[in-house]
């Protein structure tokens, strides 16, 4: 296998990010000192996060809610970045059609919509408007606590 595949695959294994790397290497027929070594390099490379991820359904009162943002500006890589560092924030895209940017956003008790978009979102300039899409059910959408 040549590297590409072999880190493809390796990321594939950790899907369950407590599986050992001795298990790994076992299937993927390496040595485990390699598979140390590639996640370590994929993860200083900022190719993998091995993370908790969580199901905001079954925490109580947790929702995930998609929201698209369009800007009074055509500077969409740095609104971005301000809107990806605001509380509740789980990720931003940019996209094409009629936003510019969609978030993935995470609520709880005491910091709901409300909350999101006059205490977090009021902060950033150059909005032009927002649409919410209220995640009703999901699935295999698990996210990272970041509240």
């Amino acid at each position: 296998m040549d590297t590409n595949t072999i880190n493809i695959e390796i990321i594939k294994q950790l899907r369950d990010g407590r599986k050992s790397y001795k298990k790994i290497a076992e299937q993927l027929s390496v040595s485990e000192n390699t598979v140390r070594t590639r996640v370590h390099k994929l993860i200083e490379d900022g190719v993998l996060e091995i993370s908790g991820l969580v199901d905001a359904e079954a925490l109580n009162g947790h929702r995930v809610v998609m929201v698209g943002v369009k800007l009074q500006t055509m500077n969409l890589v740095k609104k971005g970045a301000e809107f990806s560092k605001i509380r509740g924030v789980v990720s931003v895209a940019v996209v094409t059609g009629r936003y510019d940017l969609m978030l993935m956003v995470l609520l709880k008790p005491g910091f709901g919509l409300l909350e999101f978009y006059t205490e977090e979102v009021a902060k950033i300039k150059d909005v032009q408007s927002v649409e919410t899409f209220v995640v009703y059910k999901a699935y295999n959408l698990k996210v990272p606590y970041v509240l």
